[in-house]
């Protein structure tokens, strides 16, 4: 596709399972560290100067921009500040009517402030490709859909409309930007024992034809790619690629039960989530909460959703508990039909249910204790700021980059002289890449819409040869 998201696929010939992404247009460096470094690459010293101030004057006036815009917003969520919202609310005695118009307004003021930010909203798409594969969440996580009001971001996307949306976009919704990688070094012994166990599960119902009959989809079966490679290498994408490395892709063998393992997961850089509780009968819910977090494995973005239900045995888990009584039992009696039956053979048979059935409840109480664990994390380590604080770093995060890619572009066009958009583009990509060693698509039309507003840059109809 063309390029809507992500497209995960998995590169048989070098036994690599890999997420490709579309590169973001964040500029993912400091800015201080990118005024002090194209500076210094200026040569002489008073140009220096004149080039620090000019960063100031831009600084300053993007500021000037947004300012009342902002202001607008966090007064507004004044009023939806799920702490101290209600109660303002009940102080200004707006009616119901005003309410639903003021919480509209802010959701158009919180979309374009995502928007100037880089972050998108995670499509369907996105979010099957990353839940595809299993890191160390190992649950099935689902949200509890009536806790959660239907109505606010539906009558939202009514009036602003969107494409790609996820099924769940009138509950809550997933904004992400920026990628990175996470690995986790370990023996990862039970995980180990059961994915062995599972392996030969799957042998014994391969060779009893019985495969068909008890054959489940857990989380980490994956999704296949609707696309062939071949289909994805010829087309010229400028997309990233991570490598995913899965613990039940690793080849396993009793002796290596004892010996460390290093699995590997693309991150989401920074997570919001957006949503409203569902009122109740005593009381209409009014909050809006907004929710930041950072270093969210992909394959583990459930610990992030809103109202989640506390999880239960998998629906694979009750499969192999049933299926396995019945072979069992299909074993036991096939041996009683023998004249002289095996009491060894019998009690062999017996042991190995019993023993499948307690390391089955075993392997839930252990990631039981795990998915508790994540979700303390989630919310102590990786939950960075809600509400007004993740409000406050927004406004600031937009006026960062505006201003980053304001000077960039400056500098280019300074050095070079004069540029056409492609090779502007090109040129301030190469540059970021060369001296920062980072990658992002250069959002050059943004950029010179700027740059003509600070009335610095002239555009002409075409380049003199």
């Amino acid at each position: 596709m063309a390029h809507s998201g992500w497209e995960g696929m998995l590169h048989g010939h070098h036994k690599k399972e890999v997420i490709r992404i579309e590169r973001e247009s964040v500029i993912p460096v400091l800015k201080p560290h990118l005024i002090m470094t194209l500076t210094n690459l200026i040569k002489h010293s008073a140009d220096r100067v004149e080039f620090l101030k000019l960063c100031k004057r831009i600084e300053y006036t993007i500021r000037a921009w947004y300012l009342l815009q902002f202001e607008d917003m966090m007064q507004i969520y004044s009023l939806f500040d799920p702490v101290s919202g209600a109660k303002k609310l009940e102080q200004q005695k707006i009616s119901n009517e005003e309410v639903d118009v003021l919480e509209q307004n802010f959701l158009a003021y919180l979309f374009e402030v995502m928007k100037k930010s880089n972050f998108k909203i995670a499509t369907q798409e996105e979010i099957d490709i990353a839940l595809s594969g299993q890191y160390l969440l190992n649950l099935p996580i689902t949200v509890n859909e009536s806790k959660l009001d239907k109505v606010l971001l539906k009558k939202y996307f009514q009036t602003h409309p969107q494409d790609n949306l996820p099924d769940f976009h009138d509950k809550y919704i997933i904004f992400r930007r920026g990628i990175g990688i996470e690995q986790t070094t370990d023996f990862f012994i039970m995980e180990k024992v059961d994915m062995l166990i599972a392996r030969f599960w799957s042998y014994v119902l391969r060779i009893t034809r019985l495969e068909k009959l008890f054959y489940g989809r857990s989380k980490g079966s994956g999704t296949k790619n609707p696309k062939k490679e071949d289909e994805l290498e010829s087309e010229d994408y400028q997309d990233d690629v991570y490598e995913r490395i899965r613990l039940e892709k690793l080849p396993l063998r009793i002796g290596s039960l004892l010996n460390k393992n290093t699995i590997q997961e693309p991150t989401f850089d920074r997570i919001i989530v957006v949503y409203r509780p569902a009122s109740t009968k005593s009381k209409q819910e009014r909050g809006i909460y907004v929710k930041h977090f950072k270093n969210i494995p992909m394959a583990d973005m459930e610990i992030v959703l809103p109202e989640k239900k506390n999880p239960g045995l998998t629906p694979m888990d009750w499969v192999k508990f049933l299926g396995s009584a019945i072979v069992g039992l299909a074993a036991v009696g096939s041996s009683l039909d023998v004249d002289k039956a095996d009491l060894r053979v019998i009690g062999a048979i017996l042991s190995t249910v019993i023993g499948y059935f307690v390391k089955t409840y075993f392997t839930f109480q252990q990631n039981l204790v795990q998915y508790q664990n994540l979700i303390t994390q989630s919310m102590y380590d990786k939950q960075l700021d809600s509400g007004k604080g993740t409000l406050l770093h927004l406004c600031d995060d937009v006026i960062q980059q505006e201003v980053k890619e304001v000077i960039i572009s400056f500098f280019i066009l300074m050095e070079q002289g004069k540029a056409n958009r492609q090779d502007l583009d090109k040129w301030c990509e190469e540059l970021i890449k060369e001296e920062f060693g980072e990658s992002c698509n250069f959002d050059v039309d943004d950029a010179v819409q700027k740059l003509e507003k600070l009335g610095i840059v002239t555009k002409v109809d075409s380049l003199p040869k």
